[in-house]
């Protein structure tokens, strides 16, 4: 029996900003591991990175937006069709900075519209020509902007985090923050909630409102596929409890401490652990369940029936 969560299997990434903040660059010293100013074109044609040299082995689509050489209709046609949108700007340039929120924020909003869940993250190239960072300006602007993903300050030049951006934009498409945690109020959505709560529900086989020893190395199993080494599952029962005074009872990790566990993944940037035990339950990008997990594709085993067969007289 088989089925399919709804995720995405690739990754398309949609660079836009303002003339000369360096997107072609970003993409070029991505591909080529090496900074050519000479040779740098108005716009970079779209590039595809097969799924064996990424990160999360997905195939990845980068696509660069030139106002130079592209209207504002195929900027709307490229935001849709987009999986995440990075906003370059330049460190020394500050009108390239406020562009953020004076254009490319609005008009992202104005496409999508205001509650889309499309990630966005702010990336600050030519990091080699300053002395100082920008991170206080534009992280401050994560709690006004909710699909703001995360932000990173990068150089072409020296190749400094351009691939880790590219990772951030993998992870933020297929480990997306927004339908588990609301960061303006720092805690768990109502969703992820629901569905954290179930699989509790599921692996509490005794009933009595806390997983013990057994049941956690169930979950572990069961969801990550590796063991759970007591000294491990010691440890987390440790920060739990520094965390949450009714997390653990009876030497058992309540409901509350389980919640506060995965809270505590998301906010150290570990997504993928709470999402890899929501896609063990169908869970897609919406927190609903799959229709391929609720009525999975069966596939019978072939070796099981005889090709031929005689039916015998009684």
């Amino acid at each position: 029996m088989q089925f399919r969560t709804q995720i995405r299997r690739d990754v398309r990434i949609l660079l836009v900003g303002e003339p000369g903040v360096g997107k072609t660059s970003v993409i070029l010293s991505l591909v080529s591991e090496d900074f050519n100013e000479d040779s740098v074109p108005p716009k970079c044609e779209e590039i595809t990175i097969p799924a064996d040299v990424t990160p999360e082995l997905v195939p990845t689509l980068i696509v660069d937006y030139s106002a130079q050489e592209q209207t504002e209709t195929e900027l709307i046609e490229e935001i849709h069709k987009a999986h995440v949108i990075c906003i370059v700007y330049a460190v020394n340039d500050d009108p390239s900075i406020d562009k953020i929120t004076s254009y490319w924020l609005p008009i992202i909003q104005h496409t999508l519209g205001k509650t889309h869940r499309i990630p966005v993250i702010l990336v600050g190239n030519k990091v080699d020509l300053v002395d100082y960072t920008t991170m206080e300006i534009v992280v401050s602007l994560m709690n006004e902007y909710p699909e703001i993903e995360t932000c990173i300050e990068c150089s072409a030049k020296t190749l400094r985090n351009i691939s880790e951006l590219f990772f951030y934009s993998q992870k933020a498409v297929l480990h997306p923050t927004a339908p588990l945690y609301n960061s303006e109020k720092k805690e768990l959505t109502s969703e992820c909630k629901k569905a954290l709560e179930r699989i509790f529900r599921i692996f509490d086989l005794n009933n009595d409102a806390t997983l013990d020893d057994m049941e956690m190395y169930a979950f572990q199993k069961f969801c990550y596929d590796s063991p759970l080494q007591p000294q491990a599952l010691d440890s987390v029962k440790l920060i739990i409890q520094r965390n949450a005074v009714d997390g653990v009872f009876n030497n058992g990790i309540t409901l509350h401490g389980f919640l506060v566990l995965h809270t505590l993944f998301i906010q150290r940037g570990k997504h993928e652990t709470t999402w890899t035990a929501l896609r063990k339950f169908g869970y897609n990008d919406d927190m609903e369940i799959c229709n391929d997990y609720l009525c999975p594709l069966y596939v019978a085993d072939s070796t099981a029936v005889p090709k031929e067969f005689k039916l015998s007289k009684p």
